[in-house]
C-alpha cells in the first residue's frame, strides 16, 4: 500500500557539513538524476502545500563553523534571522507579508528583466511567470522574492560574489555564461569537475530555475548556508535546474544549485525598462 505523508517538517541539524566532500562528482550526479522525477513530485505537491511544509535549522557547531563564528553568536544569528529575538515575531512577520504583496503585486505583469552590476549581466524574459513572496509561512528565516525566467530567454553571465556550495562541495567562486537560458561555460576556482558533473547531470541542469531577490533586512552576512543566504537583503541569486511549479516554471532536473551576487555595490534591475531595484533596494 502506497502511503502519502500530508506535513512536512524539517529541521536541519548536521554534525557534518562536509561530510560529501571526497565524494566523487559522477557518483553525486548520478544520484541526481535517479532522483528527478522524485524532487519534481515532491516540488509540486509542495506548490499546492499538499504537503504542507516547512524548513528552518537549528544552532550546531558545524552551522557556526561554517559561518567562521561561535556557537553562541550563531544562535543569536539565526534567533535574529527569524525575528524569534522580537517581542512579537509573528506580527513582525505579519507586516512583512504585507510589504510583500504589495511589492509582488507590482511586479507580476512584467514581461522583460535585466539585472546588471559588478557580479552580473543578464537579460531574460519573465513574460507570464509569476512572482512569488516568501514571507514566514514556510520557510525559517524567510525573506525572498522569486520567480523563473522564461525557458530559453536568458543570456549574459553571471559571476557569483560568495563562494558556491553544493551538498557540501565547495568550488569557490564560480563564473557562468548563458545563452539562450543554457549555461554554456562554467568556470569554478576549484573543484571544476564537481562543477561540470553536476551541469551535465541531465538535460535542464544548465538551465535557469528561478530568479530570487534575497529581502530579510537582519540577514547581512554569508554564513555558507543556503537557507539563510539566499534571503540576504541586498544580492540575488539564480538557481541552475529544477524551478519551482508555483512561479509557473517548467524546469525539471535532479539538482536546484543557487549562486549568489551581491548587488549593494550599485547592482540595478530593470523591468521593461524602468528601474525597479537599486543598489540592493526595490525602489517601487
Amino acid at each position: 500500500m502506497i502511503r502519502c505523508f500530508h506535513c512536512d517538517i524539517a529541521i536541519m541539524a548536521p554534525t557534518n557539513t562536509r561530510r560529501l566532500w571526497r565524494a566523487d562528482g559522477s557518483r553525486t550526479a548520478h544520484r541526481a538524476t535517479a532522483h528527478a522525477d522524485l524532487l519534481g513530485l515532491y516540488l509540486k505537491r509542495a506548490a499546492e502545500e499538499s504537503p504542507r511544509w516547512v524548513r528552518c535549522s537549528t544552532p550546531t557547531a558545524a552551522f557556526a563553523h561554517e559561518a567562521k563564528i561561535d556557537l553562541a553568536q550563531f544562535e543569536e544569528f539565526l534567533f535574529a534571522s527569524t525575528w524569534a529575538d522580537l517581542d512579537d515575531p509573528i506580527a513582525t512577520w505579519q507586516d512583512f507579508a504585507e510589504v510583500q504583496s504589495s511589492l509582488v503585486a507590482q511586479l507580476c505583469g512584467r514581461r522583460s528583466g535585466i539585472a546588471q552590476g559588478p557580479p552580473v549581466d543578464i537579460a531574460f524574459s519573465v513574460e507570464d511567470r509569476i512572482f512569488v513572496s516568501c514571507d514566514g509561512r514556510l520557510n525559517m528565516p524567510d525573506g525572498e522574492v522569486f520567480t523563473e525566467p522564461v525557458k530559453e530567454s536568458a543570456h549574459g553571465w553571471i559571476a557569483s560574489t560568495f563562494t558556491a556550495i553544493y551538498r557540501g562541495v565547495d568550488v569557490g567562486n564560480v563564473r557562468l555564461e548563458l545563452k539562450a537560458e543554457k549555461v554554456i561555460g562554467a568556470e569554478a576556482e576549484k573543484n571544476q569537475r564537481y562543477l561540470t558533473a553536476m551541469l551535465d547531470s541531465d538535460e535542464d541542469a544548465r538551465r535557469l530555475g528561478e530568479f530570487g531577490v534575497g529581502e530579510n533586512g537582519r540577514i547581512r552576512t554569508f554564513s555558507r548556508n543556503m537557507l539563510f543566504d539566499e534571503k540576504i537583503a541586498g544580492t540575488l541569486h539564480f538557481g541552475l535546474g529544477a524551478g519551482y511549479p508555483e512561479s509557473g516554471s517548467v524546469n525539471e532536473s535532479g539538482i536546484h544549485w543557487d549562486f549568489l551576487c551581491d548587488m549593494r555595490d550599485g547592482g540595478t534591475i530593470a523591468m521593461d525598462g524602468q528601474v525597479v531595484y537599486e543598489a540592493g533596494t526595490f525602489t517601487l
